[in-house]
């Protein structure tokens, strides 16, 4: 029996501890005090299952005695998430479907138009790259060649060990406040679910990362174009109204660990940084430092991370212009 996609965005609703009920709850930009009132979900233990069974009438009642105002901001939401069916991520296959929306016409990557790729010049002599490649040659150590059947979790390690340090050189070379949310929860106007990697600011979703083995990158495509619709839409909530900043962009990684794909989004368009994926050959033969294999391993390594660090770095630092924003992205769409 299928479940429908109402039943399905309640159903995550349902899962949802305390804590990630107040993650999301704060995401929305209800201004609510976090002593005064998500304290009191706290205490009374309310997680998702629960927070779906409220209403305003009971929130301004015992025991939760709400104010008037937060009351009615919760029961919004409650009725939003309830009410309102969602797609999840997971759910979309077709890429022909999601890119139609742009006015794309085709079910492969080669339709969808160039942006220029930012980067960001790795030496050699970089702390956190040289930590990077001591990970990484510790788990082909341990895993071997990493081969286009690889299991799922042995792939997120090499994924995961170049995005940590790709956010720990954006940081020392920006000083700007950034983390790495996995399994990250996303909710939009039309789509929901747990993204694999999310890169954030202060307050903004920047880079968004969906890990696939090989043969589903295309459905990659389709679900992290999907997943940056929806972030897209998270940032909006929390921005206040009138303050001229209404124009945002984020970039989308689609990667087998091997393969690195690279999206450019703002709203009504999206772009891809190139034909072809930049790639590393994670060979065992490379445990060989004086080798070939090593050197290669080190470059696809490196040329990774620079355009990793890229884009984090100019997502990142684009709300010191906010008002610029969409020129320089105009500008990175001159690629032919």
């Amino acid at each position: 029996m299928s479940t429908s996609t109402a039943e399905h965005d309640s159903y995550l609703v349902e899962n949802w501890d305390t804590e990630t009920l107040i993650d999301f709850l704060k995401e929305q930009n209800l201004r609510l005090d976090d002593k005064k009132h998500y304290d009191i979900l706290r205490t009374q233990e309310v997680d998702g299952q629960a927070f779906l069974e409220l209403t305003e009438e009971k929130l301004l009642a015992p025991p939760y005695n709400f104010p008037g105002g937060p009351a009615i901001k919760l029961a919004k939401e409650i009725k939003a998430l309830k009410e309102k069916p969602k797609r999840a991520f997971s759910s979309y296959k077709s890429l022909s479907e999601v890119l139609a929306k742009y006015g794309i016409d085709g079910n492969g990557t080669d339709t969808i138009p160039l942006f220029s790729l930012q980067s960001y010049e790795i030496e050699d002599t970089n702390e956190h790259f040289k930590q990077c490649m001591a990970e990484i040659l510790v788990r082909l150590k341990n895993y071997g060649t990493l081969v286009v059947d690889s299991l799922e979790a042995m792939r997120n390690e090499y994924v995961v060990a170049i995005l940590h340090s790709a956010i720990n050189i954006t940081r020392d070379e920006t000083g700007k406040e950034l983390s790495m949310r996995p399994e990250y929860e996303v909710i939009g106007e039309e789509s929901s679910g747990r993204v694999d990697y999310a890169i954030k600011d202060v307050e903004n979703l920047i880079c968004i990362t969906e890990d696939k083995p090989q043969r589903n990158v295309i459905e990659g495509f389709a679900q992290n174009i999907k997943q940056l619709e929806s972030s897209y839409e998270t940032n909006k909530k929390k921005r206040k109204r009138g303050d001229g900043d209404d124009y945002d962009y984020l970039y989308g990684i689609v990667t087998t660990a091997r393969d690195w794909h690279f999206l450019l989004y703002t709203p009504g368009r999206i772009s891809q940084g190139s034909k072809l994926p930049l790639s590393i050959d994670f060979s065992e033969d490379a445990l060989d430092k004086k080798s070939v294999e090593y050197q290669t391993l080190c470059n696809g390594v490196k040329k990774v991370l620079s355009v990793v660090v890229g884009i984090i770095k100019d997502r990142a630092c684009a709300e010191e212009e906010p008002d610029r924003k969409r020129v320089r992205v105009e500008g990175y769409r001159t690629k032919k």
